[in-house]
């Protein structure tokens, strides 16, 4: 992402923050077209269907001790598994069923996301999700809004209004950015060009927003990028567009590692940035576009010298988490047990 690239996604985010908005990001033109080629895609992959994807709410990691970690997942179809026909297959399974074997603890998981939610839909799953008092909330959101051709601004005016109450409640918040949308086999181009550029300028301008708000994000580029491109029979479902359940064990490989690190539960030896794996601190903005050109980039604040913010923003911890590729999803029980 270059200069221009960065300039967008500081634009965009400021316009998500202090109440800004419009097309000065993508151009009028732009958005024109990105409007009638988006329609197009949403008739090649058709209506979702009415099945909604297994419940995957409950207990996990039977026999383990507590107290329970609890877990509220929130989002989109990406979120809720949209594809899949076994609980233990669903993205919060896995998730859940991750973090109770390597922490060693009971889960308590609760889905609230909702097949083709966009970013303003937030709101009313983050009400739902404040009650049960998680200690963590991940969010997946964003692709939708690409789709359905939201401006911007407002997507991720949403997301950050959505970070802001779950943090102020004391919830730890992580959330997996935009996806790259250029990889959809039925998003032709030039829509595939287009939805790449808008994409990947949300992401950028998402990370900024869940910083500033206190969240934490990792970027979820690789999930609809090069695995998804090498092998699409065994990662995407049958409609092209969403994963399949090999690729929803892929994205929450992404996504584990740094949920357990929103809760503190990180290893000893992953305690300090290691600069061989490039990693280490810089600005916001240098970090988010970093973090959109190489997905699965973790960013959360933190200080420098005592301070949150240097002249050029706030201060960014970048990691690289070390993945989990074995994690297999578990069915929940209904009771603690």
């Amino acid at each position: 992402m270059g200069v221009g690239k960065a300039g967008a996604a500081r634009k965009l985010a400021s316009a998500a923050v202090y109440g800004g908005g419009g097309l000065s990001a993508l151009g009028v033109a732009l958005y024109g077209l990105l409007t009638f080629e988006a329609k197009s895609a949403r008739r090649v992959i058709g209506e979702a269907s009415s099945v909604r994807p297994p419940d995957p709410s409950g207990w996990y990691g039977r026999g383990r001790p507590g107290p329970a970690i609890k877990i509220a997942i929130l989002g989109d179809s990406s979120a809720a598994g949209y594809g899949v026909d076994r609980v233990e297959e669903t993205p919060g399974a896995v998730l859940a069923s991750g973090v109770a074997e390597l922490a060693d603890r009971r889960v308590h998981l609760r889905g609230f996301a909702v097949v083709g939610a966009m970013s303003s839909d937030l709101g009313a799953q983050v009400e739902r999700a404040l009650p049960t008092d998680p200690d963590v909330a991940v969010i997946l959101v964003g692709a939708n809004d690409v789709t359905h051709v939201v401006l911007p601004a407002a997507s991720v005016r949403h997301l950050s209004e959505a970070v802001r109450r779950l943090h102020d409640a004391g919830v730890a918040v992580l959330v997996g950015t935009c996806p790259d949308l250029g990889t959809i086999k039925p998003i032709m181009p030039p829509l595939k060009q287009i939805a790449r550029t808008w994409s990947r300028r949300i992401a950028a301008a998402q990370t900024i927003a869940v910083l500033e708000e206190g969240g934490r994000t990792v970027s979820l580029g690789s999930i609809l990028g090069p695995e998804f491109a090498a092998a699409p029979a065994v990662l995407f479902g049958p409609d092209q567009f969403h994963p399949s359940a090999s690729g929803y064990r892929s994205l929450v490989q992404v996504l584990l590692p740094s949920t357990l690190a929103a809760l503190g539960l990180t290893p000893d030896d992953e305690s300090e940035p290691e600069a061989y794996r490039g990693e280490g601190v810089m600005p916001i903005t240098a970090a988010a576009i970093q973090a959109v050109d190489v997905p699965g980039t973790e960013l959360g604040g933190t200080e420098v010298g005592g301070s949150r913010r240097g002249v050029r923003g706030l201060w960014v911890e970048l990691r690289h988490r070390r993945r989990h590729p074995d994690t297999e999803g578990e069915a929940p029980d209904a009771t603690e047990g």
